[in-house]
Order: C-alpha cells, then structure tokens, then sequence
C-alpha cells in the first residue's frame, strides 16, 4: 500500500499558445508511493501539465505545490535538483557519446579534472542493471541501439539522482514485451520506495494493470480523476473522447483491383532472406511479426532506403522490374513510406504544417524558376487540413507543436498531395491516443477504397487483425506466411511468426533500430 502523504498538488493550472487553450483551470495531484496515469487524447494537454511540473515550460496561471511548499521550477534542472523527473517520449540522447556519457552528462565522474573512465564504467553497469540493460557495454555508442533500449537508457538516467516524482511519458511505446515487464518490475520497486510516478500512455490496458489513480484531460480541461479499480476500459474510452467507440467499423468490404506491387525474391545482406509478395489496389495488406523479423528492412528496401543484395520490385503488372535506388526514385514512381519515427525522419518539425504538406511535391506551387507561390502553397496545405480533420490553428501553426495523431496526418497529407499509389505505413499508430486511432484506420480504408495499395506494418496484431484484407507474416527475415481474412486466428499469425526462429538463429538487428545502425 502507498502512503497517502500529497507530493505534488497542481491547483486551477492555466497555459495558452496563441489562441489555443492548452490547460484550463486543471488540478492534478500526487500521492507518495503512487502511479497515478494521466490519459486523455492526443492533444489533450497531458505533456503541457507533464512539461510544466518538470520546469520545462511556464504555466500563465495557476498554483503548484511541492511537499507541501510553492513549487516554481526556473527549468529543468532546477526541478531534478529537487527531485522531480520527467522521461519524455521524444527521446533527449545523444546519439555520438556512449550510453556512459549520456547516463551522467552533466555530472561526469573525474580525477584531477580528468573523466575517471573505470568509476564512469562501473556506475553506469549499476544503472544498466537496474533497467534490465545488464549485458550491454556501457562505452557502445547510443547511436547502435534500437529505440526501445534508449528508452530504457533514458529511464536510467533519473534514477542516479534523489526522485521522488517520476514522469513516464508513453514509456513502452518502443519497448518489447520483456521490456515493459522490466519496467513494471522497476516502477513497483520505485512505488515501494515511496516515489510518485505520472504515468502517461495510451495503452489503457497498461495502466489498468500499473496505476493506482486515473486522471482524465480532455481540451485541456480534467474531466474526472477515479481510481483505476473503479472504472472500465469502456467508462475510460467515454470520458476521453466523449463518445462510445464499440460501433466503428475498422474494416470495410471492398475488392480488390489489379495487382499495384509485386515484390520477387527480395534479399537485404543479413536481415531479410528471399522475400517474396504481393499488394493490390484498394487492399490492405499487414506485416505482423516479432521484432527484429525483417519488417521494417523489407519494406525500407523496396522504398530504396536501404540497398538490396538481390531481388526484384515490379509495378502495376509491369513484367520489366522498377529500377529503385534510392527514396527519390520511389517516390517518383507513386510510392510513398510513412516511417515509424515520424518526428525524427518523417517531419520537418520547426516548419509550418503548410510547408510540410506540400515538401514532396514543391513543383506543383512553384513558378518555373523554383520560386514557391506562397498564396497557392497555403491554399493546398488548407485544404487538405480540412479534409483530414487536422487539428490545427492554421496551416502556418509548426509542426512540432501539432499532437502525435494530427502529426501522422499531415505526412499522410503530403504523399496524397504528391498522388502515390502504394503507401507503406510502418507503425502508423505508434504513440497516438485511441480517438486518434479509429480516425486512423478510416483515413487507411479510404484511402483503400479510393484504389490505393496500402501496406501497414504495425506491432500491435489485433490493430492488424481488425484493419486488413489480408496479412503478410516474417519471421526471422524471412516470409513464414500469409493469411485471407478470414483464414488467420492470432494463435496462426503467432506459431508462423516464430517458425524461423526454431531453426535459424536469430537477427541481430531490431525492427525499431535507428537508421545509423542499420548501416
């Protein structure tokens, strides 16, 4: 049982961007030893509050306390030097310096002035340990590490110093299954020592099994805070988006047209093996596997992001195979990848929405010369917002101030501003709230019904089992299986996902490893 003892209080909290409320007169409170989860769609005003408790933003109004005093952290720093911790979903590593380095920058232990590289070593195993990260050399690069292992770095890096609040903003978002139960192990132990922990995600089912205490913000205003035993995950689903979601349709019937890709005998040096399949128009078509399977690496050859060692790729019926070498000659001819990081590989986050929706196809609203016609440029990027419900002020708002959800459409916004026919989604709902979700998976069977050949790949296989006509199943680099709707149960898609793997050794290399060590 956890103390009952209030850590933090956060009374009437006010924070505005222009003329878009971002929190209105929130309260929010901690409790010592608790896990509290904050939850609410994307945009909702959960990382502002997060942002504003862990000194990296200014409230405009409103009161917090700290055990029982003003709390009114100058910056970050200023909040960790009294205990207060925030892990944020966009990873702050430094990709160049060993996870060494990066798990104790701004104290690094020294010798006369010089860094004392063996109590450096030791320290940072310590950590490692205690995230579960053990075996890892603590002088690798955190640029060789895949996306889940950072994540894992960056939660280790809080615990060196006094916490006694801890902010987790979608911690398992990019974690393994093993990975999230090291997690869960580390934040018990963390709850037992009597720290508070935010808790902040969108896997409701997560927080049913972790938290003690729900909070739930919608439009910047707290709508309820129960406690997690009291409430469903219907009831939960209600008070964030304000409707019931149990009679959208996640898949529509439709048939399927002339065959758009066909993909023979695709091998990329040590991650896929003599792959082979095919996508038509107005379909969807899944890649389920582990991680490490291949998924990712396949379909990042087939784009020409990453070079193939044989294989071909043939268009549209096309018995001459695509000459594809690189991402430009992709998209030229009509495919377009939505990759998993959006933030770090699919966005140009400082820029305005209108200018990230138009960057495929700048030719369309530029004058001969080059020079971009400003007017005709905001023209396309306001009406593809309206016809994508992105939630945004206006077209000049930046895009890295746009929630996960409406950031995953102004991609989609600019390959359908470009016209591609094929369009490979790689985790598309990574990271987005479950209203987010559904207005997802409707964009994704529009798009099929309007004749488009869509791929998703996506971790999450009962998203995969709902949305697609047909799913395609890797397994150790190779293709293990593929299945009709109708055809597959999860218990097929998982024994032909681990076929390979009882007779090959497995990848090295992650699904959710950055493109640095991939190379």
């Amino acid at each position: 049982m956890h103390s009952a003892g209030c850590l933090l209080r956060v009374s009437t909290l006010g924070k505005s961007y222009g003329p878009v409320q971002a929190l209105n007169d929130v309260d929010f409170d901690l409790r010592a030893g608790e896990v509290h989860a904050l939850v609410g769609e994307n945009g909702a005003g959960k990382s502002t509050l997060s942002r504003i408790v862990a000194g990296l933003t200014a409230a405009d109004r409103g009161r917090l306390e700290f055990k029982g005093q003003p709390y009114a952290p100058a910056n970050r720093k200023d909040a960790e030097r009294q205990g207060v911790h925030m892990v944020m979903q966009e990873l702050n590593l430094i990709p160049t310096l060993s996870i060494a380095e990066n798990l104790f920058l701004d104290c690094l232990p020294n010798r006369w002035g010089w860094i004392d590289r063996a109590r450096l070593r030791a320290e940072s195993q310590v950590l490692l340990e205690r995230v579960g990260l053990g075996g890892l050399d603590p002088n690798l690069p955190v640029s060789q590490l895949g996306v889940g292992q950072q994540q894992l770095v960056e939660i280790a890096r809080s615990l060196w110093r006094r916490c006694e609040v801890l902010i987790l903003d979608e911690p398992t978002a990019a974690l393994t299954d093993p990975e999230v139960e090291l997690l869960f192990a580390l934040i018990q132990g963390l709850r037992g020592a009597g720290t508070g922990i935010v808790y902040i995600s969108h896997r409701l089912e997560e927080i049913q099994r972790i938290a003690d205490r729900l909070s739930v913000l919608r439009d910047g205003r707290m709508t309820g805070t129960r406690a997690v035993s009291d409430v469903s995950l219907e009831k939960i689903v209600r008070l964030m988006v304000g409707r019931d979601l149990d009679s959208e349709t996640l898949h529509e019937s439709r048939t399927a047209g002339p065959v758009a890709l066909a993909v023979r005998g695709l091998t990329c040096a040590g991650c896929v093996r003599d792959v082979s399949f095919e996508v038509r128009r107005g379909e969807i078509l899944g890649f389920a596997g582990l991680m490490g399977s291949g998924r990712t690496e396949t379909l990042r050859a087939v784009f020409g992001a990453d070079p193939l060692e044989r294989g071909e790729i043939h268009l549209h019926g096309s018995e001459r195979p695509a000459r594809i070498r690189s991402p430009r000659d992709a998209v030229r001819q009509g495919i377009a990848l939505l990759t998993e990081d959006r933030k770090a590989q699919g966005l140009l986050l400082p820029l305005a929405v209108r200018a990230n929706i138009t960057l495929a196809a700048l030719r369309a609203v530029a004058e001969k010369w080059g020079l971009v016609r400003r007017a005709d440029e905001a023209g396309v990027a306001r009406d593809w917002v309206q016809k994508l419900a992105i939630r945004c002020h206006s077209e000049e708002q930046p895009a890295a101030e746009l929630s996960g959800g409406n950031q995953q459409k102004v991609v989609v916004a600019r390959w359908l501003f470009r016209d591609c026919d094929i369009l490979i989604f790689d985790e598309p709902t990574r990271g987005i709230d479950v209203g987010a979700k559904f207005e997802i998976y409707r964009l994704l069977n529009e798009l099929a019904g309007r004749g488009k050949a869509v791929i998703v790949v996506s971790s999450d296989l009962m998203e995969l089992m709902a949305i697609c006509d047909r799913i395609a199943v890797m397994s150790a680099g190779r293709l293990a299986a593929t299945f009709a709707r109708g055809e597959w149960t999860q218990d097929k898609i998982m024994a032909a996902a681990l076929r390979e793997h009882l007779t090959t050794k497995p990848l090295s290399r992650s699904d959710d490893a950055p493109p640095a060590a991939r190379n």
